[in-house]
């Protein structure tokens, strides 16, 4: 499928006009799943910052993505197993940043159906950080109405990205739509 690390979800029939906005942001790639593209990047803040200043200037884009998610650490896998290795090796890389917050995990599964289910491996994931932050001496909590920070979880057949973002960065960025 090639290397990416955007998984953007475009709006019914507006697969052409996000294709358009898009392409001058890096490599854009059909996937084969229904209006999910993935796009290749060099800077993830340089893009976040430009696509938040199209949006700005053209409101507009935000009716035809649906979401659009930068992948801080991304990752291939073969398996439900590694999937799972993987995602809880680069969570826990984050309990410094969720030392004392709410938070949780949110995950979209496109491929693997049946094998990764998405409930589950949130809240195997969830339990995790608080089990690593409790041993650390820094309790986080859950938070599904307001939480201080939100980690994504996007994966698009055997290949995974992973972010974690504060509230700020949820509203500063009206295009990383997690609920």
């Amino acid at each position: 499928m090639g290397a990416w690390n955007v998984v953007i979800t475009v709006r019914e029939r507006k697969f052409e006009t996000a294709w358009a906005h898009l392409q001058d942001f890096g490599k854009l790639r059909k996937t084969d799943y229904y209006n999910v593209v993935t796009l290749l990047v060099a800077d993830l803040s340089a893009f976040q910052e430009r696509l938040a200043a199209l949006c700005a200037e053209r409101p507009d884009i935000l009716n035809v993505l649906s979401r659009v998610a930068p992948a801080q650490v991304v990752f291939t896998f073969q398996t439900a197993e590694e999937f799972d290795e993987k995602a809880r090796a680069a969570v826990l890389g984050w309990l410094p940043d969720l030392a004392g917050k709410s938070f949780h995990v949110r995950l979209y599964r496109r491929g693997f159906k049946g094998r990764i289910l998405s409930p589950e491996e949130e809240r195997s994931l969830d339990a995790a950080l608080l089990s690593g932050l409790a041993a650390r001496g820094t309790p986080g909590r859950m938070d599904f109405e307001d939480p201080d920070m939100v980690i994504d979880v996007e994966t698009v057949g055997n290949r995974a990205g992973l972010s974690l973002w504060s509230r700020a960065d949820l509203a500063r960025y009206p295009f990383l739509r997690v609920r």
